[in-house]
């Protein structure tokens, strides 16, 4: 076994990275992003955050989601500059402005989500612990780790059975009915469920926990690293300086 341990290495499916450095990537993008105007040196560093969770999706090979992620900063980038000019200030306001938001959230939440997709918990909780995080924070995301994936399983789960019961959006109100109702009733179920699986597992323990998921920092962490500071610093230049 320790054979096989010690040649154990990262999988294309963990994106090469510590998930230490996949959390600064995903805190870097979606502050830098939310908290940044287009103007100055951020006219092109804003781009090229964008272009992060474009980069990983292409190469984990998940091309569906990969398209939908550039349709959808398209649309929400260049649909408020089109109707701006020709509709009323409230409407603006109201529907221009939630569609121009939409540009600086999609590039942190997906961040997050591919977090989640190329992370285990095995490997966020030794991450925690090599950073010296409390439990108190620690135990509660990991559980949310697994919270997320759970619930797609069930809506998945749920929209098959709504098929082989042949109900459409046709019939809206039956829709909301037999999917919602059923959905929000196994969301207090899974979280009670994972909530005691992290007790069993001894999550909440004092005791240092035993790991053994193979993370470390590598050469690409490294990369990830310095592109981290250097966003950072071009941030810290806009704000303050007016570059």
């Amino acid at each position: 076994m320790n054979t096989i341990l010690r040649n154990t290495r990262p999988t294309a499916k963990q994106m090469y990275l510590d998930p230490r450095t996949k959390i600064l990537l995903c805190l870097t993008v979606s502050c830098v992003m939310m908290s940044s105007d287009i103007i100055g040196i951020m006219r092109f560093v804003l781009p090229c955050l964008a272009a992060i969770p474009l980069l990983f999706l292409v190469f984990l090979k998940k091309t569906k989601i990969a398209a939908y992620y550039v349709v959808m900063y398209i649309v929400t980038a260049t649909v408020p500059r089109l109707l701006m000019p020709h509709v009323s200030p409230l409407f603006n306001l109201l529907f221009t402005g939630m569609i121009a938001m939409f540009t600086k959230l999609l590039p942190g939440m997906s961040m997050f989500c591919l977090l989640i997709l190329t992370t285990t918990v095995s490997e966020f909780v030794a991450a925690m612990d090599r950073l010296h995080i409390s439990k108190k924070i620690s135990v509660p995301v990991s559980v949310m780790f697994r919270f997320i994936p759970t619930i797609r399983e069930e809506y998945k789960a749920i929209r098959d059975a709504m098929r082989l019961r042949d109900l459409s959006w046709r019939n809206p109100m039956e829709m909301l009915e037999y999917r919602m109702v059923p959905l929000l009733t196994g969301l207090v179920t899974i979280g009670n469920e994972l909530s005691t699986s992290a007790l069993t597992r001894g999550l909440d323990s004092p005791q240092r926990r035993t790991n053994m998921c193979p993370i470390g920092f590598h050469w690409q962490d490294a990369v990830a690293l310095l592109f981290c500071i250097a966003i950072i610093i071009c941030y810290v230049l806009s704000a303050f300086f007016g570059w």
